[in-house]
């Protein structure tokens, strides 16, 4: 299989599009058979809907399955709502239950309604799992999971389970990892890996062997939570179960990189004070009046950096080169901030960082910056005395970095934490507050050093 760039896959689907005819896309099915679907996805998202439509007829079912997956959902509803209903259901019934429920929910409410009805004429089974799955809320693990796994009862030998999986249609199950284990009324008592069985005794029954009361999430549970778990206990997969204990389906580790990449970008755009989802999904006033707050708040505070400089405003028109250096040290402990503000952020989310555990947390960034606020401090307070050849006025200036510093990352780490503590998304209120708050405080101590040590500086 190729890997091209972006840029050469579209000229060459693009070029295969222009130059078949009805009975002649040779050319286009060549080009297609050489592709993954996930670079054929991300292909379609840079063409206009006619022409992802138009190329999107000639894939194979598998690959036209796996790529509408991929779609954004402007463009995959584009697309279902233009098919055939026929291949429609076929391409649902290729797909994991929790894709299938993904790619319907994409539709409209009567295109998902003729969809789920062709597909019960098609796949009865993969229809209802399909419908249940669809009655959980979005972004919980009843919407992650799939019905597509091993199971077994736990009387059941090691040979007579690997007699079992090569029996199967590798293709029917999700991930050959994991084989649960259930009793007679479908109750989940075990979980068994292949490496387990491998090394197990052949004539050994499967229930002595397995892991007893696994790790188990509820239908309701919210993705990150599922996406923390797997991560907490290093696992490939994680089964789904209700409150009585049956095993309802599971989520794969698969699911879960798509999840923590999805949320990840989320906040880190949310920090910008921007939101990908909702930007899409709301018009341009609400989404004026999401992000307007948050900006009129930094604005309030930038404005006390505003009196500070006015309040020195003296030495800084004796002292004209101070304010080349006030954007270098900006910038930089913004940057510091903003990491801080990643790092916890993502850890509340995925649980590595506790608000009981606060102090911790505070601590370890505060010797981190420190570290680096040394660093910075020294090499920025040499530039500025070799500039200004005034050994004082290059002390100033290092000072002033490593205090700005400091304070980016004491309000990158506590922001957050707060915003948390009191009900605010962390990921939002971070960045502009923490920006905020280090100008402030960055520019008041710079200055007041510089009016402090100014006869020096001249």
């Amino acid at each position: 299989m190729s890997v091209p760039t972006q840029e050469n896959l579209l000229e060459r689907l693009r070029s295969a599009l222009d130059e078949a005819t009805d009975d002649g896309h040779a050319s286009l099915q060549h080009v297609l058979a050489r592709e993954h679907p996930a670079d054929i996805a991300a292909a379609l998202r840079e063409l206009d809907a006619d022409e992802a439509l138009a190329i999107f007829g000639w894939l194979d079912n598998r690959s036209a399955a796996e790529a509408l997956d991929e779609l954004d959902p402007e463009l995959a509803g584009y697309i279902l709502e233009r098919i055939p209903a026929s291949r429609a259901a076929t391409l649902l019934g290729t797909l994991p239950v929790d894709d299938a429920a993904e790619v319907v929910s994409e539709a409209t409410a009567d295109r998902a309604t003729q969809l789920l009805a062709d597909l019960e004429q098609h796949a009865p089974d993969e229809a209802e799992a399909v419908r249940m799955a669809l009655t959980y809320p979005e972004r919980t693990a009843g919407r992650l999971m799939t019905d597509k796994y091993a199971a077994v009862e736990p009387t059941v030998t090691a040979a007579e389970v690997i007699t079992y999986l090569r029996s199967i249609d590798a293709e029917s199950l999700e991930t050959f990892n994991d084989i649960f284990v259930l009793d007679v009324d479908g109750l989940l008592v075990g979980v068994c890996s292949i490496r387990e069985l491998v090394v197990a005794s052949e004539g050994a029954s499967i229930a002595t062997f397995m892991t007893r009361s696994p790790v188990t999430v509820a239908p309701e549970t919210d993705q990150e939570e599922v996406a923390r778990r797997i991560s907490l206990y290093d696992l490939l997969t994680i089964p789904v179960v209700d409150e009585p204990g049956r095993l309802l389906g599971i989520v794969t580790v698969d699911d879960v990189l798509d999840v923590l990449i999805e949320e990840f970008t989320e906040d880190f755009l949310r920090m910008a004070g921007t939101d990908a989802e909702e930007m899409d999904q709301r018009t341009p006033v609400q989404v004026a009046r999401l992000r307007l707050p948050w900006l009129l708040g930094t604005m309030a505070i930038e404005l006390g950096a505003g009196l500070v400089i006015a309040n020195f405003d003296g030495v800084l028109q004796r002292v004209i080169l101070l304010a080349s250096f006030m954007p270098v040290i900006s910038a930089v402990s913004g940057n510091v901030g903003l990491q801080a503000a990643a790092i916890v952020v993502r850890g509340l989310d995925t649980g590595h960082v506790s608000l009981s555990r606060w102090g911790r947390q505070l601590g370890k960034e505060l010797t981190t910056t420190l570290l680096m606020a040394a660093a910075c401090g020294v090499v920025l307070g040499t530039i500025g005395a070799l500039w200004s050849q005034h050994p004082t006025f290059g002390v100033v200036i290092g000072v002033a970095m490593t205090c700005s510093m400091l304070t980016a990352g004491v309000m990158g780490t506590l922001i957050p934490m707060f915003s948390k503590r009191f009900g605010f998304d962390p990921a939002t209120t971070a960045g502009p507050f923490e920006t905020a708050f280090q100008d402030v405080i960055g520019f008041a101590v710079f200055l007041w050093l510089a009016s402090l040590l100014e006869h020096w500086l001249v």
